[in-house]
């Protein structure tokens, strides 16, 4: 009889507690009409956050209820490239934009349900590559765009947002990290990367014949010098056609990028930007100048790795007709993010979308190639074939034990490959060895045309053009 009358006491107590709460939170908010929803919103949080801080059964730092409603407040907003920064995220940024860091060089994104196809709500969302950076430990491991990153040493990132990830992935140079990696279809398998020095790269360039070459891997601040450099050389060369590569660059400063882009163009719009804020609008254009002469045909290339400041090039060349775009449709970033300070964190805010100048939003989208070329589709027992190179980790161990293997030795391993089950023919392993033995070479080189078809084919259209 006394258990049952101490648990209706206790209910009761419950009940009396929660209506006691509801007393303290809510009727002020009746007898205040003129009081905005938000500015009411506001005195309710702070009265329970005070009252957090004063009541919970263990005292707590306010600076972490203070992060934590942050956080949660841009969670609410359901755009990976929205997010609170504490103070070490703001120097990591500053370090990913400006210099370098101690990483593995990849570029990164959050899965959103439109990415998945996924309806139910309770699916988890992962870590997305976006594009890996050439010449750092992730692209030599044979990280790949569109690679599922299921867990950093050990940690599910079904609830981490991008800073969470890179926080775990960055690290001191000559330190370990286990990525879990689901690709396509196949498996999940693990990968050991020891992080570097990861420098941000801007640009390669090269001659292929009487071609320009120019790979343009990030945009950072330093990128349109780079640019520059590459054009006093090709102009030495007598260079009479254009090959701009920004596949897997995943983007960078929209300055940047809009400075790159008036080099080809001499009028027109570049990009625009549109915002909530009619302030914030803003349409950049190109003025009169340019680096490229109107008669020097330019092809650009791009693939799923293709994000951000990549598309807004490629979008601009594209719609005023001063490129053709060859490859892949790019990955769809189509959205400007502002970072703002205070104290000693801040945030990063999605403010406004940008539009190509046709007028096209291509999140989520992505800029659509005039030519498309990708590698012919896969059958079943290819795919199969695949998965098990990659989970048995069969090419890396060849390579890594016949670093710069002869004609003899490549016609061997295939061999004993096919012999063994594989279903894949020998075009298709040779450009597989090829790309394995490039992410190796501690010098890589800037393009590689027997194998690369995107860059077989832009050529062929620069020469079809110049004849």
């Amino acid at each position: 009889m006394f258990k049952k009358d101490r648990y209706i006491w206790l209910a009761v107590s419950l009940a009396a507690f929660t209506i006691l709460l509801a007393v303290a939170f809510v009727p002020t908010a009746l007898a205040q009409p003129d009081v905005t929803a938000t500015e009411e919103y506001l005195r309710v949080f702070e009265e329970v956050f005070h009252y957090i801080e004063e009541n919970y059964v263990e005292e707590i730092d306010p600076e972490v209820l203070f992060e934590g409603a942050m956080k949660g407040m841009f969670d609410t907003l359901d755009d990976p490239y929205s997010y609170f920064l504490d103070e070490t995220d703001m120097d990591s940024l500053g370090l990913t934009t400006n210099g370098s860091f101690g990483g593995v060089g990849l570029t990164i994104s959050k899965q959103t349900r439109s990415d998945t196809g996924e309806e139910n709500p309770e699916a988890p969302l992962y870590i997305q590559v976006v594009s890996p950076i050439e010449d750092t430990p992730g692209y030599r491991a044979g990280i790949n765009a569109g690679d599922l990153i299921l867990e950093i040493n050990g940690e599910s990132t079904a609830d981490f947002t991008i800073d969470d990830a890179a926080e775990l992935i960055r690290g001191m140079p000559g330190t370990l990290v286990t990525l879990t990696i689901k690709r396509g279809n196949a498996k999940p398998f693990k990968v050991d990367i020891t992080r570097d020095i990861v420098e941000v790269p801007t640009v390669k360039f090269a001659m292929i014949d009487e071609i320009a070459y120019l790979k343009l891997t990030q945009f950072t601040p330093f990128t349109d010098d780079r640019v520059r450099e590459a054009f006093e050389y090709f102009n030495k060369q007598g260079y009479k056609g254009l090959v701009v590569d920004v596949r897997n660059n995943g983007g960078g400063r929209l300055s940047t990028v809009i400075e790159v882009s008036d080099m080809f163009l001499s009028e027109g719009t570049i990009v625009s930007t549109r915002s909530r804020v009619p302030r914030e609008n803003e349409v950049f254009t190109a003025d009169r100048s340019i680096l490229v002469g109107e008669d020097i045909p330019i092809v650009v290339t791009i693939d799923r790795g293709s994000a951000s400041a990549s598309e807004i090039l490629a979008g601009a060349l594209k719609d005023s007709g001063r490129a053709v775009v060859i490859g892949e449709t790019s990955f769809g970033k189509g959205s400007v993010q502002q970072v703002r300070d205070f104290g000693d964190g801040g945030f990063r805010l999605t403010t406004s979308r940008y539009y190509t100048p046709s007028g096209k939003n291509i999140d989520k989208i992505g800029i659509a190639p005039d030519i498309e070329v990708t590698e012919p589709a896969l059958t079943g027992e290819e795919e199969a074939s695949l998965d098990r190179l990659t989970e048995e980790w069969t090419i890396p161990t060849f390579v890594r034990n016949n670093p710069r293997p002869t004609e003899a030795e490549l016609d061997a391993f295939i061999r004993r490959l096919h012999e063994d089950g594989i279903m894949l023919e020998d075009r298709v392993l040779r450009r597989l060895i090829s790309n394995e033995i490039n992410r190796t070479n501690n010098n890589p080189p800037v393009y590689d045309l027997e194998f690369d078809l995107v860059l077989q084919e832009a050529v062929r259209q620069i020469e079809s053009m110049i004849r």
